[in-house]
């Protein structure tokens, strides 16, 4: 456990091997898992799990299976715009997630790919 305190969850990253796995998951910002934003339920979860960091990402268009065309745009109002939510670890980290993550998934893509890590790291503290 870390005793940092700018890391709330108590837990300090370990270093990830320079090859590891992205797994990237496209879902709609209104779904849901138990009540919650799924993207949030999936973050979360993957925090619980000591995965080593989690980014969502929110996009102002795209299109899925249906080739329904999702937008910000004013005019073409959507409440079902896409996002992105990716995670990189250790490839056995990662496939110990997927069966979670299948769990709270109805719909959606998933992909995983192999990545190069260049560097892993806290930003310092700047002094001032």
């Amino acid at each position: 456990m870390s005793t940092d305190p700018s890391d709330p969850a108590g837990v300090a990253a370990d270093p990830l091997p320079t090859e590891a796995t992205l797994l990237r998951i496209f879902i709609g910002d209104g779904d849901r898992h138990e009540h919650h934003p799924l993207y949030e339920a999936i973050v979360l979860k993957a925090r619980e799990m000591h995965l080593a960091g989690a980014t969502v990402l929110k996009s102002p268009m795209g299109y899925g299976r249906t080739s329904r065309l999702h937008t910000a745009k004013i005019l073409q109002l959507s409440t079902d715009l896409p996002m992105v939510i990716e995670i990189v670890d250790e490839p056995e980290k990662i496939q110990a997630f997927l069966p979670v993550l299948e769990g709270m998934m109805d719909g959606g893509l998933v992909t995983t790919e192999k990545v190069q890590v260049i560097h892993y790291r806290q930003h310092e503290q700047r002094k001032g």
